[in-house]
């Protein structure tokens, strides 16, 4: 237990505390008092010898007599406390002086202000002397200043008087204290007893008439009543202790059946909470199928679009009288007629493939299979279509791969070679290379790489490359293509119990390669190089009204080409990106810009984003021509900014109006000034 103070001792502690308060404060108020009187005191005294001086030393200097000067201040000597003085004449300069024995010789150099000031343990003082109004010079003194050991003295004699007062009261409180707690202290021994033994029966003895002997017939009050209810409490605490004994067994089985509601509420909650994982599950990857299918069928729109679009605007020009055409143009739309109806019935065979391999419905005869005659006859196959486009092809030697025999369905595995090795030439340089090499990666599995040397990819093009229509993510789009092929190769070398993998560098080119398991391993391995050369660049122009045309395909730009042919009023210029196109835009300020959304690399919308933000063509008017023609996609383009929104296949009446109606508001816009051009859908 921890000891707590007494009352006796907290009295003395009181009245010890408030003798030394009053006691501080009765002799501070004396010192301070009687230094501040010894403070003005001793300015007094040292003004009153100051002007003394001055009128001894008055007549001196009006006769320049310095020697009388200095007997007049030598008679300081007889005032211990002057250290020092001096006479300064009306210029300043120093008429007389005296130091004091054993005082320091420094001197002020020229007098100061008329104010007394302490200087360290001496008071300074400057007085001017006046004779008849006028000041003829200056006294300075310097006198001991005793204040501090004034101040020390009377520190000492404060300390013995606070501890003198302080014993005295220390003395009487411990004569007095002793009456004022004797009866205190009792009522607090019986308290202590009591709670010590729980004996209510004992009693605080009386001491005295005043308020401490109330104070122990109050306690003596309390420790009846409290015995009394102690009573009472000890007769019901064995009723209290029955009832709560039949509570805590009601308790203990209301927490049992609790537990078991517990148990069945969170079987309950867990059971429910699979379910709805499954079903928001379901309903993800139904939403995403959906969307799946929305951008598939918006895609084979636009690709199913792009062939029909060149075949019957050419058969429009050949069928139509207003467009009267020669010979050897017909044969050339014919020859376009067919070879984009060729190109539609390749496209509608690769989504006849992709639809049996998602559905699952395509069959493979798994068999032994030699891949020398496999790359024998590829390259019967693909050596014309290289030939074309001067591109070198080099295979392995057909000897070193007759032993190989890879485990495949053989008009499968043809079909993934043929379509990697035609991506790899018509996505190539001019005049580059395209390598077939075969790598036995262990006793069980063949390697079949496919190199070019085209443009590459960058990492985001290599991440979307297996998606239906993407045609390889190649910037360059002159080149035809569904971009079905790949997609239906990987599912098919999956089915075929095999890999394909890519790796690309832009400008440098890329390979593709897969894996299928051999039952025969390789004779050897060929590593050929090959050496990639760069590709020309191209350029087209044209004049009033001028027209810019950006189109990947050059099929639908021929057709285009041919419609202005027949109006001499128009002038065309073609791009075959969007990048080509902006250049062109921003060198030549056409007055009008047909534009295709699906172009390789960057959007339409993203060149109609570029073109706005450019003052030089953010005026220009641009349509919008191409194969999305699905209504959101039209409602998505006009918000974009399109002035008119012409879809595939071209209706040549359809084109013809939007090109007279757009050259109409243009000139409308010069006779009123300029202004904002609305949007219109076709």
């Amino acid at each position: 237990m921890i000891a707590l103070p007494s009352i006796r001792k907290k009295l003395v502690a009181v009245v010890m505390a408030t003798t030394l308060a009053a006691v501080l404060v009765s002799v501070g108020l004396i010192i301070v008092y009687d230094l501040r009187s010894y403070q003005r005191s001793l300015v007094t005294d040292l003004s009153t010898q100051a002007e003394l001086v001055g009128h001894m030393t008055s007549a001196a200097l009006a006769f320049d007599d310095a020697r009388l000067a200095g007997e007049n201040l030598a008679l300081l000597r007889t005032r211990p406390m002057v250290r020092s003085a001096a006479i300064f004449d009306e210029n300043g300069r120093l008429f007389a002086s005296y130091v004091a024995s054993g005082a320091p010789t420094t001197l002020p150099s020229r007098p100061g202000g008329s104010e007394a000031r302490i200087e360290g343990d001496h008071l300074v003082l400057f007085r001017p002397i006046v004779e008849n109004g006028d000041t003829i010079g200056t006294v300075w003194l310097r006198a001991e200043n005793r204040l501090l050991a004034r101040t020390l003295d009377y520190l000492g004699i404060a300390l013995g008087v606070t501890l003198l007062a302080l014993a005295v009261a220390w003395l009487l409180m411990h004569r007095i204290g002793r009456v004022i707690t004797t009866p205190i202290v009792a009522v607090t021994g019986i308290a202590r007893e009591v709670v010590a033994t729980r004996d209510y029966s004992r009693r605080a003895p009386r001491i005295g008439n005043d308020e401490a002997a109330e104070l122990a017939d109050s306690f003596n009050a309390m420790l009846v009543e409290i015995e009394q209810r102690t009573r009472e409490l000890e007769g019901s605490n064995a009723e209290i202790a029955r009832e709560a004994n039949e509570r805590a067994r009601a308790q203990q089985e209301i927490m049992r059946l609790n537990e078991q509601l517990e148990e069945r509420v969170d079987e309950r909650t867990l059971q429910l909470a699979l379910a709805n994982a499954e079903l928001a599950n379901a309903i993800d990857e139904a939403r995403n199928a959906n969307q799946a299918k929305s951008a598939f069928l918006s895609s084979m729109s636009h690709e199913l679009r792009t062939p029909l679009n060149a075949i019957l605007g050419f058969a429009q020009i050949l069928t139509s009288e207003s467009l009267p055409t020669t010979e050897a143009q017909k044969k050339e739309f014919a020859s376009h007629i067919l070879k984009s109806g060729r190109h539609l019935l390749t496209l509608i065979n690769e989504i006849l493939d992709l639809a049996k391999v998602e559905s699952g419905t395509i069959s493979l005869s798994m068999e032994p299979v030699e891949l020398g005659e496999i790359l024998r006859e590829c390259r019967t196959m693909v050596e014309p279509l290289a030939a074309a486009r001067g591109v070198r092809v080099l295979f392995p030697e057909f000897a070193e791969q007759a032993s190989a025999m890879l485990l495949a369905d053989r008009t499968r595995l043809k079909q993934v070679l043929l379509n990697l090795l035609s991506n790899a030439i018509k996505y190539n340089r001019d005049a580059g290379a395209v390598v077939l090499d075969c790598t036995q990666v262990n006793p069980g599995r063949l390697r079949i790489a496919v190199q070019d040397t085209g443009m590459g990819l960058r990492p985001d093009q290599v991440d979307s490359l297996f998606q239906p229509f993407n045609r390889l993510g190649q910037e360059a789009g002159a080149q035809e293509g569904t971009g079905i092929g790949l997609v239906v190769t990987r599912r098919l070398v999956e089915l075929m119990g095999g890999t394909i993998e890519v790796t690309s560098s832009p400008g440098v080119g890329s390979v593709f390669a897969i894996e299928l398991a051999s039952t025969a391993p390789l004779a050897g391995t060929i590593d050929p190089a090959a050496q990639p050369v760069p590709a020309p660049a191209r350029r087209a122009a044209g004049e009033p009204h001028l027209l810019l045309y950006v189109e990947d395909n050059p099929a639908n730009l021929k057709l285009v080409e041919e419609i202005v042919r027949f109006r001499p009023d128009l002038r065309l210029l073609a791009a075959g990106d969007g990048p080509l196109g902006l250049s062109l835009a921003r060198t030549h300020r056409p007055e009008i810009i047909l534009m295709d959304l699906n172009l390789p690399g960057m959007s339409g919308l993203e060149v109609l984003k570029e073109l706005r933000r450019d003052p030089r063509t953010g005026a220009i008017p641009v349509i919008a021509l191409t194969a999305s023609a699905m209504a959101s996609d039209v409602e998505r383009g006009i918000e974009a900014g399109f002035f008119r929104y012409l879809t595939k296949p071209i209706d040549i009446d359809r084109f013809n109006e939007a090109i007279d109606s757009t050259l109409a508001h243009l000139r409308s816009a010069l006779r009123t000034g300029p202004g904002a051009a609305g949007g219109m859908a076709s």
